[in-house]
C-alpha cells in the first residue's frame, strides 16, 4: 500500500528541496513528489514520507539525499529545444567570435544532454576548423551520467536536422535497437560536471562566450535568479552572451546585463 503525503510532510520537502537547489516547488506539485519518492520509502521499508524525511534530514545518508535531488529536479528536454535561440549563435554570435581561441559554451542546466549536444553539432558544423568546447552542468549525477553516455531512445531525434542527424548520430543495431548514439567524436568534445548553481562557482571551469540557463529559472523565486545569475556572470567574458528560456525573464533579477532581444543578454 502506497503512503499518502499530508500538508506538513509536502512542506518538509518543499523547504529541503528548496535548501538544497533553490527550487520553489509549488503545492501543485504534490503528486509529482509522491509519484517519484515512493519507492524510495519502500526501499527502506518506511511507512511514511516523515520517516523517510528525517533520515534524509540527518545528514547521515548523503547518496540518498542526492538520490532524492535527482529525483525532484530532474526536467524534460529535447535537442533544438527554442531553435531560435540556436539561430542567434550561428548567425549573431558565431561570426562575432571568428577569432575566439577556443569559443567556450556553457550549457548550465543540461539535464539529460540534448541541449549541450545540440550545441555541439552546430559548433562541428559552424567552427569546423576553429577550437571551440562545450562545457556542460546540473545539480543531478544521474542525468549527468545518461548525458554523458550520449545514448538515447529514437523518439528523442525529433528536432535535430536531418543532415546534422546522418553526420552526428548513430543509430543502434541488434541489441540496441530503437535508439541512437552520439558519434564518439562529438562526445568527447562535451564535458559534464556536477554543479550547484546556487552555491558560488569554482573558478577553474574557466569563462565563457556564452552561457545557456534556460528552462530552470522558471522554478527560482526572485532572490535565487538574483543568487544564480550572479554566480554564473563572474564566468562570463565582456561581451559575452547569456542566453534564457523564452518563457523567463531577468526583469529585476540583473541589472548588470544588457538586452539584445527578448531572453538574450550580453554583458558589457
Amino acid at each position: 500500500m502506497e503512503a499518502a503525503i499530508t500538508d506538513q510532510e509536502f512542506t518538509l520537502f518543499q523547504r529541503l528541496i528548496y535548501k538544497i537547489a533553490g527550487i520553489s516547488m509549488a503545492d501543485s506539485k504534490k503528486s509529482l513528489v509522491v509519484g517519484r519518492l515512493q519507492r524510495r520509502l519502500r526501499e527502506y521499508g518506511h511507512q511514511s514520507f516523515t520517516q523517510y524525511y528525517r533520515m534524509l534530514a540527518s545528514g547521515e545518508n548523503p547518496l540518498e539525499l542526492q538520490t532524492m535531488v535527482d529525483l525532484l529536479t530532474t526536467n524534460e528536454t529535447y535537442f533544438f529545444r527554442e531553435p531560435k535561440h540556436f539561430d542567434f549563435l550561428c548567425a549573431r554570435v558565431l561570426p562575432e567570435y571568428r577569432s575566439a581561441s577556443p569559443f567556450r559554451v556553457w550549457s548550465a542546466a543540461s539535464s539529460t544532454g540534448e541541449e549541450a549536444y545540440t550545441l555541439a553539432m552546430l559548433l562541428a558544423e559552424h567552427r569546423a576548423s576553429q577550437p571551440w568546447e562545450v562545457f556542460a552542468s546540473d545539480i543531478s549525477t544521474k542525468v549527468l551520467a545518461s548525458a554523458q553516455k550520449g545514448h538515447y531512445p529514437l523518439d528523442r531525434n525529433e528536432g535535430i536536422p536531418p543532415a546534422l542527424l546522418r553526420k552526428y548520430c548513430l543509430k543502434g543495431v541488434r541489441a540496441q535497437a530503437g535508439s541512437f548514439l552520439i558519434a564518439p567524436e562529438l562526445r568527447r568534445r562535451v564535458s559534464f560536471r556536477q554543479i550547484n548553481l546556487t552555491q558560488p562557482i569554482d573558478p577553474e571551469i574557466g569563462m565563457f562566450n556564452v552561457i545557456f540557463l534556460r528552462n530552470v529559472m522558471i522554478y527560482f523565486d526572485v532572490e535565487t535568479k538574483r543568487q544564480v545569475v550572479g554566480n554564473l556572470l563572474p564566468r562570463l567574458v565582456s561581451g559575452g552572451y547569456f542566453i534564457i528560456g523564452h518563457s523567463e525573464t531577468l526583469n529585476n533579477v540583473n541589472s548588470q546585463l544588457v538586452t539584445v532581444q527578448p531572453t538574450v543578454y550580453r554583458k558589457p
